[in-house]
């Protein structure tokens, strides 16, 4: 499931796999940032890229698929936002991320805990000085409930896990919490999970 053909057969079995709306949690933690340079990993079809860009942003856009990155190039075209965005054809758990950047965003990056440690220290290096890092993921504590996760367990991860993984004395945790959010589980019920959400501030 993680690899660069399991997500292109993903891509190409349907017309739009996301819902083409921003992540919730980048707009509530970006909007109030200054603009710079931003790193989006893992941007599918360009929904957050395309929302940075439109607020100034210069916008690094990176995913392991390529027909994802065609989809995000249209977006971003279509929306006059193609100069804001660099599109970017790579796997961020062996390919560097590049460095300096003033935001690095990762929304729903799950990988099993050895490369999950990995790919977040890797991005954390990616920080500029000044810089904000921001995860988001599900929390473990959504497998307790109807919506399920139980497919990929081990993948979920907590905010305080990712802060544990950053340079002591290097950074501010800005906010590392179980956010709440309402959804419609599989039967159609309103229930509350949460997720793991991490904004911390590169000091040096």
């Amino acid at each position: 499931m993680f690899t660069e053909d399991a997500w292109e057969e993903r891509y190409r079995g349907k017309d739009a796999v996301w819902s083409g709306r921003p992540n919730p949690v980048l707009v509530d933690e970006v909007s109030g940032l200054a603009v710079g340079r931003a790193l989006d990993v893992g941007c599918g079809e360009g929904a957050d890229a395309v929302w940075l860009a439109g607020r100034g942003w210069q916008v690094t856009a990176v995913d392991i698929s390529s027909v994802a990155l065609g989809r995000a190039a249209g977006h971003a075209a279509d929306a006059g936002l193609a100069e804001r965005i660099t599109f970017r054809h790579a796997d961020l758990r062996t390919d560097e991320p590049g460095e300096g950047y003033d935001l690095v965003s990762a929304q729903f990056m799950h990988l099993p805990p050895d490369a999950r440690r990995e790919l977040y220290t890797r991005l954390a290096a990616s920080v500029g000085p000044g810089g904000t890092l921001l995860v988001v993921g599900h929390h473990p504590s959504d497998l307790a409930t109807s919506v399920g996760r139980m497919h990929f367990p081990d993948m979920l991860f907590t905010a305080e896990e990712i802060a544990g993984l950053l340079e002591p004395g290097g950074w501010k945790i800005v906010t590392a919490e179980a956010r709440p959010r309402t959804v419609t589980d599989p039967q159609g019920r309103e229930i509350t999970i949460h997720d793991a959400v991490l904004v911390a501030q590169r000091q040096r």
